[in-house]
């Protein structure tokens, strides 16, 4: 069915400002019926869906135009932040009874919403952003030495070899227990920290480094201690003070909806010489569970008995993670950290994550809170809630899982506009600060490795043949060709550009663990790594990469070109996703233009750039000054 009407609020002629609005901002609205649908009014009809009100708001009609009659009004936002749903009601003065709302007749049921994002403006830190990102699995990162797991939580063992492929198979109870290990550590990751601000990092994400029992370290055993085998406090604040040498930040990351089963706090195994949850229910910790009965049956994260959930509405509990004085999240912020990525964010209350933000807002400013959410974080539903992530009070940023979704679909199917969409989503219904400090990726320690997903056409039923599975040649080039695309996009793109540490050396995997490799030091992929070191360096030099504007100038199948602008400055990137040749009108009003990446020049005609991209290319455009 066609639209009876006329309204798109991502132009400006229909809805002003774009995107999501601060509480209290006049929101301009414009829409016409068409010329066959002759309707004397108009209304917008709005809900609120924490406020649960409704309001109904009278357009002013204006004259007719080529025989159109318009329709314009304004709202106001609300004074508290808030998820608006709107849509338009049509109706005629003739008696007809002909009621219209917006996609469809009310008859018919076919309302559907559009989105108006309502936020408290609170400051964000540039610097997440603005910078470029580098997630590292601490254990598989760098080793300096073997070590000897001996008298540390776990049953664990470390492999000799830093090549070996992590441990798969399941143990004789038919369970796979993350024990194996291969040493990497913080003094290694310190030994590193030159190669990656030469790469252009300025910040660094760090998976779980808190003592447990597994490789993985999200199983918490804990939170007051480095895992014995990554180092020692010492060693984080060496770590912590090597990279603010070098202009480089370090965000941890905090698992505070369930612990390990092995741990300080649970403390099945009888590791610790404390009493734990799961000995006693006089231990300082019993209230941190839930149990039914204790001691055997108890609530555990995706019903995982590895992973007790944790009561995060126990008063001792939040005083530990947050509140008191040397809370967790003020501990580790004070030893150097300059922020938290919350694992699971959709399991936490929103009321438990705002907490989190008012200390860090209180007693450090520049901290940044960062969140996991896999979906559009603005309309997230978890266990049948709508969540207020990005609403002002929660998450300062997001991880990005859309964009890296869309980025892979358009680079595997060429369908430009589909990767605009979705991001134009983000962009209208995230505040601002937000879509501008979400974390854009192409591959994290949950996701198969990008060179493998962009390379292989594959489909393997079995862990076996994942294990074993390696690019041919023919994949691996094409999976290089298109990753460098995808780099270039995500470099130039809104948002924080962020590396899972060995895409940019040309690691294989598919799903965890085989996306968990160790870093070939050594054995990198030359090209590939400069072309990484390039986009790095350009991310850092050029303020129109770092915090402009977006403008999109094109997006149909193979052919995808955005703008990146400040008012001094202005880059375009182009792509082409084919693997044909393909040519491209690209809108320039300037002189000259230069790619950033080759050196090679283009000289605009009539207000355009005339183009021809070799299949799987991709170019960064600027201005040649002084020309």
């Amino acid at each position: 069915m066609s639209e009876p009407f006329v309204f798109d609020p991502r132009h400006s002629l229909c809805k002003s400002p774009f995107g999501a609005v601060p509480c209290g901002e006049t929101v301009a609205f414009r829409c016409r019926p068409l010329a066959s649908e002759n309707f004397d009014h108009c209304a917008i009809i709005l809900r609120g869906e924490f406020s649960a009100t409704e309001a109904h708001i009278e357009f002013s009609r204006g004259g007719p135009e080529e025989d159109r009659v318009c329709f314009s009004g304004s709202v106001s936002a609300p004074p508290v932040p808030d998820l608006i749903w709107y849509h338009f009601r049509f109706w005629r003065d003739d008696g007809s009874g002909c009621i219209l709302d917006s996609t469809g007749y009310r008859a018919d049921g076919l309302v559907e919403p559009w989105q108006l994002t309502v936020y408290e403006e609170t400051p964000t830190p540039q610097w997440f952003g603005e910078g470029v990102s580098y997630q590292i699995f601490p254990d598989r990162f760098c080793r300096l030495d073997l070590p000897d797991p001996a008298g540390m939580v776990g049953n664990r063992w470390v492999h000799e070899n830093w090549a070996d492929t992590p441990e798969w198979r399941p143990d004789p109870d038919g369970e796979v227990r993350n024990r194996d290990f291969f040493g990497g550590s913080l003094a290694g990751i310190t030994s590193k920290l030159p190669d990656l601000a030469d790469l252009g990092v300025t910040t660094l994400y760090l998976c779980p480094i808190f003592e447990s029992a597994s490789n993985h370290r999200y199983n918490t055993a804990d939170y007051g201690r480095i895992d014995p085998m990554l180092g020692t406090e010492e060693d984080f604040r060496a770590l912590c003070a090597r990279a603010k040498e070098l202009g480089v930040r370090v965000i941890l990351d905090g698992v505070f909806n369930h612990t390990g089963s092995q741990s300080l706090y649970f403390n099945e195994d009888g590791f610790y010489p404390t009493l734990g949850a799961a000995q006693s229910q006089d231990s300082p910790y019993a209230g941190w569970f839930s149990f039914h009965p204790w001691p055997t049956d108890y609530d555990a994260w995706w019903g995982i008995r590895t992973l007790p959930a944790v009561r995060e509405e126990c008063p001792s509990y939040i005083d530990y993670i947050i509140e008191d004085e040397n809370s967790i999240i003020r501990r580790w912020l004070r030893a150097g950290a300059s922020g938290w990525r919350l694992d699971v964010a959709d399991e936490l209350p929103d009321w438990f994550i705002a907490k989190i933000r008012a200390v860090m807002d209180r007693d450090f400013p520049d901290a940044f809170l960062l969140g996991e959410v896999w979906e559009d974080a603005s309309t997230k539903v978890a266990y049948s809630r709508r969540r207020r992530y990005l609403l002002g009070r929660e998450l300062h940023g997001v991880m990005n899982y859309p964009f890296r979704t869309s980025l892979l679909e358009y680079l595997r199917q060429g369908q430009a506009e589909r990767f605009q969409d979705a991001m134009e989503t983000l962009r209208e219904n995230y505040p601002p600060a937000a879509f501008y400090s979400a974390m854009n990726f192409l591959g994290t320690h949950d996701t198969p490795r990008v060179l493998t997903v962009l390379g292989a056409d594959v489909l393997l039923e079995s862990k076996e043949e994942r294990a074993a599975y390696r690019l041919s040649p023919g994949e691996r080039d094409l999976g290089l060709r298109r990753l460098r695309l995808a780099a270039l996009v995500l470099f130039t793109f809104p948002g924080a550009p962020t590396v899972f540490y060995g895409d940019e050396a040309g690691m294989e995997g598919f799903e965890d663990p085989f996306n968990r490799g160790t870093y070939p030091w050594g054995g990198e992929d030359r090209d590939l790594l400069n072309r990484f070191r390039t986009l790095g360096r350009l991310r850092r030099d050029r303020e129109s990469l770092r915090s402009g504007g977006l403008r999109w100038l094109h997006a149909a199948g193979p052919l995808l070109a955005f703008a990146r602008e400040t008012e001094t400055e202005r880059l375009a990137t182009v792509v082409n996703a084919s693997l044909e040749e393909q040519r491209l009108t690209l809108p320039w009003s300037g002189g000259p233009a230069e790619d950033l990446l080759t050196g090679q020049r283009f000289t605009p005609a009539e207000g355009a750039l005339e183009l021809t991209l070799p299949p799987l290319a991709g170019l960064l455009l600027a201005e040649v000054p002084g020309m």
